[in-house]
């Protein structure tokens, strides 16, 4: 399957009165080669591992495979994880068509709030709240994977 998302900055935290869920996840990363990530993540109650390839050029898609396992098998893969777990709270947000996925991230990622939408094409339009800030779609940076060896507190 081709994921095509769009990933802004989040300038408010206005998004959170509109969100219509909210959920814990942690994450790790079995590998995190920019050619393909290997992610174990838990969200609630149950476990995922998740692989995904090489982002395309403009960063807008890149392959994703993912499958459902049990929460006590992902919290047993966490363990053989490289460092750091990611930890964050995503809020869902639905703007007209679309449903925003906001991230607040904790503990060394504290302070960075981002935002994605997936798209059905590269080109799709889609209305952009007010609490959107800068886009950094294809900024790998920005990515969970490089988050979690490079974390937000070490950027300052």
């Amino acid at each position: 399957m081709i994921e095509i998302e769009r990933k802004f900055l989040v300038k408010s935290d206005v998004f959170k009165t509109d969100a219509f869920k909210k959920t814990r996840i942690i994450q790790g990363f079995l590998n995190s080669d920019k050619q393909r990530t290997v992610r174990v993540r838990i969200k609630e109650e149950t476990g995922f591992l998740t692989i995904k390839g090489l982002s395309s050029k403009n960063g807008l898609s890149r392959f994703e495979w993912e499958k459902e396992i049990t929460k006590q098998d992902a919290e047993v893969l966490l363990n053989l994880c490289e460092p750091t777990i990611i930890d964050k709270t995503r809020y869902e947000v639905t703007v007209k068509n679309h449903t925003f996925e906001v991230d607040e991230f904790f503990g060394d990622n504290q302070g960075l709030v981002i935002a994605e939408v997936e798209l059905e094409s590269e080109n799709e339009a889609f209305e952009k709240p007010n609490w959107l800030g800068e886009e950094v779609t294809g900024n790998i940076k920005y990515y969970n994977s490089q988050l979690s060896k490079t974390p937000y507190k070490s950027w300052k």
